[in-house]
């Protein structure tokens, strides 16, 4: 049988339930895994193929050390046989304990009705999975010139040993935790591509460490090993005295922990680690760095060569033996950030005397400046999302942070900089201290985030509807930062709870961020009190604690959007009695018959009634706390009624159906009007909020209804009128509930307040406020997704009309929604099972459609008007209907 199939393979890891990708050449993926951090590894894998309806029958996965055995099929680790079971994603190896340092190779073997395939090898290896595996020491080195307090002033730290291979080298790795950040070198070459690693944590709960293969770096005879550390989280950017921010928190100064591994040809090994024996020194170039001032480098400090063999370093001190951090060490579960694209300025343009660099767009990650001066010149630059009306920056908005790069100029040779211990969001530089005129090419953006790939591709006929899709991406990559973060450019930059309650399923559809939000996920986990209580941040670095439901109940959607966009209920159950205990401790301490009467932020940002106001005044336009975080708990509830059973207490189902029936008896009875239809004071938000969560009395739903379309077409003219929390649902429900044409106005208006209008108004990612160019613009951030609500959610499950309808889209539905004005949608999705399709178009009254179901997935299609769907298996199709 001539084979038509091949197979992606994914491998993930069970400890984070997130895939690190494995090479394979007819996909693009992460590369390879250089450490694992756990000894029972999962396997996932796609199909793919062009035969219509093709289903796997049955698997067998085979692990071996190396690719002779796995060939031959001899000295497995794993052979688990042949299992019936069409399951392609998080299969939980089952073979021999896998200790640390252990390479692996394995590949997978299917068989499917349309013939069978078998996947290339691929490869991974466990990392160091014991403390007793660790063998050296955490060092550092004191600086009279650190600053700690206020604005903090923490130079660089350079560390740097030598050594020497006694043998041909077959292997080398190297671990290393960095804190803050850290940039490795050997031989003089740096060690990987990622920025401001390793990522970020609660370095009391743990610390996280990198493994890279660094063989090819390994020379035979002399050798050594360079790092430079910055105090990246680790080290506080902001200490007391200080106003205007809560304090951020201060875990202790720069330190090292890394070890190389030399394995020989002859079997033989050598380690390598950090200890007293290594030099150091803070008298290096870089003076100091923080997140949010940024860094100042004097290129006449620069100490080159010094991860070179041979190098001198008798003026360096003697490495100093620094305590642990509390946090316990293990492998980083996701990727590191990494500069992902790059930029060039649409203009430079002189001004007072500097010059005014433009990206064209809002951005987060650094500039890169080529240039030439004099020995002692000092080159500054400013950024800046907004210009004031002269053409100058304006930076009202960055509140406390400095946002400011300087480089002092070596000799008269041409320089090449960028810093390494800070970013930026911004749009425009200003750049000052130079002697000649630059020229664009003199400057170069790059932009980076956490190492993703993009998943989703969304294009309509309405130019209002593309540029907020493409803002919107924009603001998620630059908020994606080891955490997912509120705002990139100000003295902020905190892993807010309430901004991705519903935004994380949007963002999963343009990215993804599967192994971002697991990651985080631990995070929010590590900061709760025994009592149960969780914070409004994670890492907790402002330590918060609001004790609201509406902001923390991230905590359960994001682990719910894991499973359902992903299919991995791992988060779930690892996460299940974390949640469980922050719900019982809101209900005990908060609840009153029923109802949750605790809630701090109210429907943030929603727009206020004064172009002028950045919040609402008016009584009827706010939305009771009470109302919020009992309908939330009440979501919440029937969420964790599904999670009872994933998390393998079945039992559980039955208590939060019994708190989901009360906190819903105890809201309408609360705040229902019967007679009127309507919730509280008939905010959209009061009455969107249990609707959508089916929380009306059976009858009423229309009703209800009624009124958010009145409130929104009459008293609002068509417009936004709920904040934060109402954002979350409105565009599903106005589609749902009868009004997509609603819904497609809100979407494409131009007006304020709208998406629209802030793209018409010069912004290239999304706002923080409706009204940011009217109200105190000190106040708003250019970057930030908080108001994107369900936007994206709507964007690419109903006008594309790509939807889960289980777990990770092994069953998925294909509805979409045509409103009038729309002619065309090209929409796409890669699953774990492979990429969705959706391209309609409209001729007339004629709709025409393309799509295609992955292979081993199945679609329950659905035309326009249709009142039922119909499945379909794997394939490409193309359908035509008249339109309704």
């Amino acid at each position: 049988m001539k084979r038509t199939l091949w197979l992606a393979v994914l491998l993930t890891v069970a400890s984070c339930g997130g895939k690190l990708s494995v090479v394979h050449p007819r996909t693009e993926m992460l590369e390879d895994p250089a450490a694992v951090g756990t000894s029972a590894p999962r396997f996932s894998w796609q199909l793919v193929s062009a035969q219509e309806n093709v289903v796997q029958e049955s698997y067998r996965i085979l692990v071996a050390g190396n690719e002779k055995d796995l060939k031959a099929g001899r000295n497995l680790y794993w052979d688990s046989g042949e299992v019936a079971s069409d399951t392609s994603a998080y299969i939980p190896y089952g073979g021999m304990r896998l200790n640390s340092r252990i390479p692996c190779v394995w590949k997978v073997l299917v068989k499917t009705n349309k013939g069978t395939a078998s996947s290339r090898p691929a490869r991974f290896r466990t990392g160091l999975l014991l403390p007793e595996d660790w063998k050296g020491n955490w060092i550092g080195t004191a600086s009279e010139d650190d600053v700690l307090s206020g604005h903090t002033r923490i130079p660089a730290r350079y560390l740097r040993t030598g050594f020497e291979t006694s043998g041909k080298v077959k292997c080398a790795m190297l671990y290393i935790a960095g804190l803050g950040n850290y940039i490795a070198f050997i031989n003089g070459k740096e060690v990987g591509d990622q920025v401001l690693a390793p990522t970020v944590s609660d370095y009391d709960k743990r610390v996280y460490y990198n493994a890279f293969d660094v063989t090819s770096l390994v020379r035979d005879g002399a050798n050594a090993i360079g790092v430079v550390l910055g105090g990246g989280r680790y080290s506080s950017m902001r200490l007391p005295p200080q106003t205007g921010i809560p304090d951020i928190k201060h875990y202790d100064l720069p330190k090292l922990l890394c070890q190389l591994e030399i394995t020989y040809t002859d079997g033989k090994s050598d380690i390598v680690s950090s200890n007293g024996s290594w030099k150091a020194t803070a008298g290096g170039p870089i003076r100091w760095a923080n997140e949010f001032d940024g860094e100042f480098y004097d290129a006449s400090r620069e100490l080159t060569g010094f991860s070179t063999a041979g190098y001198q370093d008798k003026d360096w001190v003697p490495a100093t033996r620094m305590a642990a951090p509390a946090g316990v060490l293990q492998a980083q579960p996701n990727p590191n950030i990494a500069v992902q694209e790059r930029l060039n300025p649409v203009s430079v343009k002189p001004f007072e005397g500097k010059y005014i660099v433009d990206m064209g767009e809002n951005m987060v990650g650094w500039l890169r400046i080529k240039g030439r001066g004099e020995a002692g010149d000092t080159v500054v630059l400013r950024f800046a999302e907004t210009l004031r009306e002269d053409g100058g920056l304006y930076r009202d908005n960055l509140r406390g942070a400095e946002v400011t790069d300087t480089y002092i100029v070596k000799d008269d040779r041409p320089y090449d900089w960028h810093p390494a211990f800070t970013y930026h969001g911004f749009r425009y530089a200003e750049v000052s201290g130079l002697r000649t005129a630059p020229a664009p090419s003199d400057f170069e953006g790059q932009v980076f985030y956490d190492a993703m790939a993009p998943t989703g591709r969304f294009e309509t006929s309405d130019p209002v509807i593309n540029q907020v899709a493409r803002n919107a991406y924009r603001g998620i990559r630059g908020n994606y930062r080891g955490m997912p973060t509120d705002c990139p450019q100000r003295d902020e930059r905190m892993g807010w709870f309430g901004d991705r309650t519903t935004g994380c399923y949007g963002e999963a559809y343009w990215f993804d961020n599967h192994l971002l939000y697991a990651k985080w996920l631990q995070d929010i986990e590590d900061t709760q009190t025994e009592a149960g209580s969780l914070p409004d941040v994670a890492p907790a670095f402002w330590d918060i604690r609001s004790d609201n439901v509406t902001w923390p109940g991230v905590f359960v959607t994001a682990a719910d959007m894991l499973y359902r966009q992903y299919g991995d209920a791992a988060p779930v159950r690892t996460h299940y009695p974390a949640m469980r205990k922050w719900m019982l401790y809101m209900k005990d301490r908060y609840g009153r018959d029923g109802l949750i009467e605790k809630d701090t932020y109210g429907d943030w940002c929603m727009p206020p009634e004064s172009l002028e106001l950045i919040h609402s005044q008016d009584p009827s336009r706010i939305t009771a706390g009470a109302v919020l975080s009992t309908a939330v708990f009440y979501h919440l509830c029937t969420l964790m009624e599904t999670f009872a059973p994933l998390a393998g207490v079945p039992d559980d189902a039955a208590l939060w159906q019994e708190e989901a029936a009360a906190a819903k008896a105890a809201f309408n009875r609360e705040f229902f009007h019967t007679d009127e239809g309507f919730y509280a004071n008939n905010t959209v938000t009061a009455n969107i909020l249990p609707l959508w969560f089916g929380m009306v009395p059976e009858g009423k739903e229309d009703a209800v209804f009624r009124h958010i379309v009145e409130k929104t077409e009459g008293e609002f003219d068509s417009h936004v009128s709920v904040g934060v929390v109402g954002i979350q649902q409105l565009m599903r429900t106005l589609t749902e509930f009868g009004r997509p044409d609603l819904a497609f106005h809100l979407a494409s208006d131009t007006t304020y307040p709208s998406w629209g209008y802030m793209a018409e108004s010069g912004a290239t990612t999304i706002w923080e406020l409706w009204n940011g160019n009217t109200a105190d613009p000190a106040m708003n951030s250019g970057n930030h997704v908080m108001i994107l609500g369900d936007l994206l959610v709507w964007d690419f499950g109903y006008l594309g009309g790509i939807r889960p309808s289980g777990p990770g889209y092994k069953t998925f539905e294909l509805r979409p929604v045509v409103p009038e004005g729309l002619s065309f949608v090209n929409c796409s999705y890669d699953s774990m099972y492979g990429r969705i399709e959706s391209a309609w178009r409209v001729t007339g009254k004629r709709f025409a459609w393309t799509f295609t179901v992955p292979a081993n997935t199945a679609a329950t299609v659905w035309l326009p008007g249709a009142s039922e769907g119909r499945t379909y298996g794997s394939g490409k199709y193309t359908v035509e209907c008249e339109l309704p």
